[in-house]
């Protein structure tokens, strides 16, 4: 079965629970498209198109995204911030 692209409206809520969970209120900006002419800030449904088409571009290919399971020659691992600790769980 092949899965259903999201709408614009499920997209929508998506995002501003998203933004709200970081504290961030769409809706203090500039209803419409318009930017606010005293200080600039984009409309917010600007923004929610510009974050909409961000979503749909980007999250899926990142998600898609797997590392080679058997790294290059000579690739050794990240270095551990506390090495005593991967010592231990490798005995």
């Amino acid at each position: 079965m092949a899965v259903k692209p999201p709408t614009d409206a499920e997209l929508d809520v998506m995002i501003r629970a998203r933004l709200a969970s970081l504290g961030i209120d769409l809706d203090q900006l500039p209803a419409g498209s318009a930017p606010d002419p005293e200080t600039g800030s984009p409309g917010r449904e600007t923004v929610l198109a510009s974050l909409r088409s961000f979503v749909r571009g980007t999250v899926g290919t990142l998600a898609g995204y797997q590392f080679d399971p058997v790294p290059a020659l000579g690739q050794q691992p990240a270095p551990m911030l506390y090495p005593s600790i991967g010592t231990e769980w490798r005995r």
